[in-house]
C-alpha cells in the first residue's frame, strides 16, 4: 500500500486547518455599527483561540471604561484602554447613560503597542469595539480586529426565555474563555489626574 497520498493528505489538511484557525475571520457583522474600516472581524472564541496560539503577538485590548473591566469581569490578559468614558449624565431621549470619547485614547494605545501589532479589540458587545478599531486605523494601526460580539455577547431575544433582554448569548464571558475579577495593576487601566 502507498502511503504517499494518505501522509500528504492529512499533512494538507493540517495546513489549511491551522490557516483557516489563525486567519479565520467573520464577514463583516450586519449592523453597521459594528463595521470597521479596517474589516477584521473576529468572535470571543476565534479571539481566545488566536491569542492562546501565541500570546506573545495576540494583544487583547479591552476598550471599556475601568468600571465595566472592574465589576463585570475581563479576560485576565486583557489590558484595558478605555476609547470611551461613561458620562454619568442620563439622557431621557435615549433613555440611556452616554459614553464620551478619551481623549488620549490613541496615545494610551500607542505607549502600549507598535502599529502592526495584533490586536483584538473587545467591549462590551461589539459596537465601541468597532469605534476604537476605526480610531486605531486613522492613526495608523493595520492589524487591529474587532471582536464582534464583545466580551457580555448579544441579548436573547426570546420572550419565552428566562434569559430574554440579558447578555446570554455569545461573548467572551459565555464563551468558556478564561474570565476573572481579580485586577493587575500592569493591565488595568489607570487614568491620568
Amino acid at each position: 500500500m502507498n502511503r504517499y497520498p494518505v501522509v500528504f493528505g492529512c499533512a494538507v489538511l493540517a495546513f489549511f486547518s491551522t490557516v483557516c484557525l489563525v486567519g479565520a475571520q467573520f464577514d463583516p457583522p450586519k449592523e453597521e455599527k459594528k463595521q470597521t474600516t479596517l474589516g477584521k472581524y473576529v468572535n470571543a472564541k476565534q479571539a481566545y483561540e488566536m491569542w492562546e496560539k501565541d500570546p506573545k503577538a495576540v494583544k487583547i485590548l479591552d476598550a471599556r471604561s475601568v468600571a465595566e473591566y472592574v465589576f463585570v469581569g475581563h479576560a485576565p490578559m486583557a489590558v484595558n484602554i478605555p476609547a470611551e468614558f461613561w458620562t454619568g449624565t442620563w439622557n431621557p431621549g435615549k433613555n440611556k447613560y452616554p459614553f464620551r470619547p478619551n481623549p488620549t485614547f490613541e496615545e494610551h494605545v500607542k505607549a502600549k503597542y507598535k502599529a502592526d501589532d495584533t490586536i483584538l479589540v473587545l467591549c462590551r458587545s461589539g459596537g465601541r469595539s468597532a469605534r476604537a478599531v476605526n480610531r486605531l486605523a486613522k492613526v495608523g494601526f493595520t492589524n487591529v480586529y474587532s471582536v464582534v460580539d464583545g466580551t457580555e455577547g448579544d441579548k436573547v431575544k426570546d420572550a419565552l426565555s428566562y434569559y430574554n433582554g440579558k447578555r446570554m448569548r455569545n461573548g467572551w464571558k459565555n464563551s468558556g474563555a478564561p474570565w476573572t475579577y481579580k485586577l493587575n495593576p500592569e493591565l488595568v487601566y489607570i487614568q491620568p489626574k
